[in-house]
């Protein structure tokens, strides 16, 4: 009986300590949070509210992970510089409502290659079409990154030249577009078209808000003679586009936490909405995964520290996952 009391005794000792050393751990990493994305915030009481954000972020990414160990879930999440933002925070800074411009006006239909046979996998990183990672930061501007991306894997198709293009160019001067709040890619092909080309990223460097038109005609890094817009929701066309086209501009639904945390696998929620498109990247590529099965291989343009090195896989042959096929578009050159 004495003894059983004193293992109780210890027991109880035991969990007494570990309290504050779990508090010390969660301090500790939400220093480490802080420090890596350079967290400034304008008093205690925010620095409060955001310590406690980021610990509910931190606990619905572990009961995910947890899914992920057991083999539920094709993907895992992890924290990254949107953990410290309310839900609605970081829709109003980073998303949209990123519908299509509404018109197929100016562009061209895709003819896909007679007796095409599609490859199992394409990554056209490997081949020179892809400039790294960029970052958008706090600018909802996913609209021009998507733009600049397809048309730098065109020009560099045909010129042998890849170079990085400017989308603080199209920010400052594409009409229709709202710079840093939304945007259509399709008035941003249309904006090259008519204005005879597009800035250098060197020339014309990016600086996360909208600012007044510097565009000059002796920087120009590409140019284009309009676009081709693929057949909404055809998946199957996407991947005849992807493979013997090059990166293509999407739109797709970025809006849920399984999605502003992902980490890798390949990313398969039932509950992303093909019909709400909110985030314009590029398929770079597709291949199949031996735990996730068949998935596009996308650029994001939320930096290196998100997703796979700024990539994510989205589930493939999934009933237009997301609306991944929904808006798909590539300019001409």
């Amino acid at each position: 009986m004495i003894k059983n009391c004193l293992i109780l005794f210890m027991l109880l000792l035991a969990i007494a300590h570990a309290v504050p050393y779990a508090q010390d751990i969660l301090e500790e990493e939400w220093m480490a949070f802080k420090l890596e994305y350079n967290k400034v915030y304008q008093d205690e009481t925010e620095e409060q509210l955001r310590f406690k954000i980021f610990n509910y972020n931190k606990l619905l990414i572990a009961r995910h992970n947890l899914k992920w160990a057991a083999g539920k879930v094709s993907f895992n999440l992890a924290v990254n510089k949107f953990a410290d933002l309310l839900d609605h925070e970081f829709q109003d800074l980073m998303l949209g409502k990123m519908s299509p411009s509404g018109s197929n006006f100016g562009s061209s239909t895709f003819l896909p290659p007679v007796n095409l046979t599609l490859p199992d996998a394409v990554d056209w990183r490997k081949y020179g079409f892809v400039t790294p990672v960029k970052d958008q930061g706090s600018c909802g501007s996913c609209w021009a990154f998507s733009t600049t991306g397809s048309l730098e894997g065109q020009h560099f198709r045909k010129t042998g030249q890849l170079i990085s293009l400017s989308e603080q160019n199209l920010i400052d001067c594409s009409p229709g577009n709202n710079g840093c709040k939304n945007g259509a890619v399709e008035y941003a092909f249309r904006y090259i078209q008519s204005n005879k080309g597009i800035d250098t990223e060197i020339s014309y460097p990016y600086e996360a808000a909208q600012n007044q038109c510097r565009f000059r005609r002796d920087t120009i890094g590409a140019t284009s003679t309009g676009f081709v817009k693929l057949n909404p929701g055809d998946e199957m066309e996407l991947a005849q586009a992807v493979a013997t086209v090059g990166p293509i501009s999407v739109l797709i639904n970025s809006s849920l936490d399984s999605f502003k945390f992902y980490h890798d696998g390949v990313y398969n929620d039932p509950s992303c909405n093909p019909n709400k498109l909110t985030h314009a990247v590029l398929v770079v590529g597709y291949g199949t995964d031996d735990r996730g099965g068949d998935f596009w291989l996308v650029k994001n343009s939320w930096s290196t520290h998100w997703g796979e090195q700024g990539y994510v896989k989205i589930k493939r042959n999934a009933n237009n996952l997301c609306g991944i096929a929904s808006n798909a578009l590539y300019p001409l050159v």
